[in-house]
């Protein structure tokens, strides 16, 4: 499995932003990264100056962390492209019913964010069931 290091990651978002604004040939993934961080206005700065890139976010800040965030739209992607776990693709279906792609993806986020944390908490496996349990609530709270 992957791991990249907090550099990698942002060293990865930092060059597909630099070769977007460029003009240059994009892989498909550093592709659907930029058209995430298109959708960030606030998160461009961070993205083209290499001092703010490498900053920490922390809560006391009171900001996202753009490179976290922005992971998450992609790991979220690659979940609905291929249906892992299992219903999500369905779920995000039905969001799109009462909300645009964007904040359907936040709505989704919301709930993997709050799947790993409690992961992390318990020491416990990541729950799919909890996840997709996370997702079919916003559904019906539409």
């Amino acid at each position: 499995m992957f791991n990249p290091s907090r550099e990698q990651v942002r060293q990865f978002f930092t060059e597909a932003w630099r070769k977007h604004r460029a003009r240059e040939i994009l892989t498909p993934l550093e592709s659907i990264a930029v058209q995430w961080a298109e959708q960030h206005p606030e998160y461009h700065r961070d993205l083209e100056d290499p001092e703010v890139a490498a900053a920490d976010y922390t809560v006391e800040q009171g900001r996202t962390n753009p490179f976290l965030h922005l992971s998450m739209h992609l790991a979220i992607a690659e979940q609905l492209q291929i249906d892992q776990p299992p219903g999500i693709r369905a779920a995000h279906q039905q969001l799109l019913a009462t909300h645009d792609a964007h904040e359907a993806a936040h709505e989704i986020m919301e709930c993997l964010g709050e799947v790993v944390w409690e992961a992390q908490r318990l020491g416990t496996p990541f729950s799919n069931d909890g996840y997709l349990d996370l997702i079919k609530r916003r559904i019906t709270r539409g």
